[in-house]
């Protein structure tokens, strides 16, 4: 009887002497939103559910930043390079980061489906967004005032465009930000004026169509010579260790990057 009693105590002390681990991420949208997700998912399998946990808040780049800095998240994902500000933030703070390229994004251009362009050029693209250009006629399109969408300014992808599609520019007045790249394909995806920018990852979303730049499509095979590609990257403070680490390692696996590639991203193995 009392063995039983004593089988019966372990039982239910069990849950609570395998404690189970949170892994804190945040940052990028373009990251947070499918790719990590499902990262998650895959790995949790290979470390027993019940003892490991995600918690994953993508509200743009710039939080990976803060919230590694403030000791409120193990990883940081960023769609762009950590910024030399922002490093010398945490060089004052006596921490340092550690950099993982994880995979490329294409940042690709979508229209409204009914829109009759199939096409752009660099020059017009940077036209639309630098508001240079306000009339779909100005460019061969049909008739209607261009309503652009782009992220918003704590989004690495918002930086990246300035610099990949604008030379560095300002965005024109008239460009509507948005908190996601989901947002922004169901505004395009509303709008038959609509045009905006997304992750790879989204360029197949109901209601819109994807243009090619230069005649180049945003296809994996295409990376390296598409304009608007670009690395993600994961961070820590510190180089990781134990279940972050492993995580991480885990990307890089075959498994791992099969996933990068369903979700639409561009496997390291494939990129520049």
């Amino acid at each position: 009887m009392r063995l039983w009693l004593f089988i019966a105590l372990l039982a239910c002390l069990a849950p609570s002497a395998m404690a189970q681990r949170t892994l804190r991420i945040r940052g990028s949208d373009t990251l947070g939103a499918k790719l990590v997700p499902q990262l998650a998912e895959r790995f949790k399998m290979t470390q027993g559910r019940h003892l490991l946990s995600f918690d994953i808040a993508a509200e743009g780049s710039s939080t990976a930043f803060t919230n590694l800095a403030a000791g409120t998240a193990d990883i940081g994902m960023s769609s762009r390079r950590v910024k030399a500000e922002e490093k010398r933030l945490f060089a004052q703070a006596g921490l340092s980061l550690h950099e993982i390229e994880i995979a490329w994004d294409l940042i690709v251009i979508v229209v409204n489906e009914r829109n009759t362009l199939r096409a752009l050029s660099r020059g017009q693209v940077r036209q639309i967004f630098g508001g240079e250009v306000l009339y779909w006629t100005e460019i061969g399109g049909g008739p209607g005032r261009i309503s652009a969408y782009t992220r918003n300014t704590s989004s690495g992808a918002y930086r990246d465009f300035m610099s990949l599609a604008l030379d560095g520019l300002e965005y024109g007045e008239r460009t509507q930000k948005m908190a996601g790249n989901e947002q922004i394909a169901a505004e395009v995806a509303a709008n038959l004026h609509g045009i905006g920018y997304v992750g790879s990852a989204y360029a197949g979303a109901k209601g819109t169509r994807v243009v090619e730049i230069d005649g180049i499509a945003p296809v994996a095979a295409e990376v390296r010579r598409y304009p608007f590609a670009r690395p993600t990257y994961l961070y820590t403070c510190g180089a990781p260790s134990g279940l972050v680490k492993d995580f991480i390692d885990y990307i890089s696996t075959p498994e791992g990057q099969q996933i990068v590639e369903t979700c639409g991203f561009v496997p390291k193995s494939k990129a520049p």
